[in-house]
């Protein structure tokens, strides 16, 4: 999981297979460390101590969640991560 995250802290664009809260697998090409329309207000709680990785959506042009603990496979740079949920 930290070379995962290693890898994607610089703000290239990755792909992420999960689970989501629902149940359902999804598929999203994102990337993190965006800024665009961050008001600085912040979160009303740290994503980190949830499990949770906070993206930057580039189909959906949003913030969005990855849960860590149902992450199924990345794609970051031609590399392939796969994690076991």
């Amino acid at each position: 999981m930290n070379k995962f995250l290693k890898a994607t802290n610089d703000g290239r664009i990755f792909s992420a297979t999960f689970v989501k809260k629902d149940g359902t697998i999804r598929t999203m090409n994102c990337r993190r460390k965006v800024t665009k329309g961050v008001t600085g207000k912040g979160l009303a709680f740290k994503p980190s101590d949830k499990g949770l990785m906070v993206v930057f959506d580039m189909a959906n042009d949003g913030f969005r969640m990855i849960n860590l603990n149902t992450l199924i496979e990345a794609k970051v740079n031609g590399q392939i991560f796969k994690f076991s949920i």
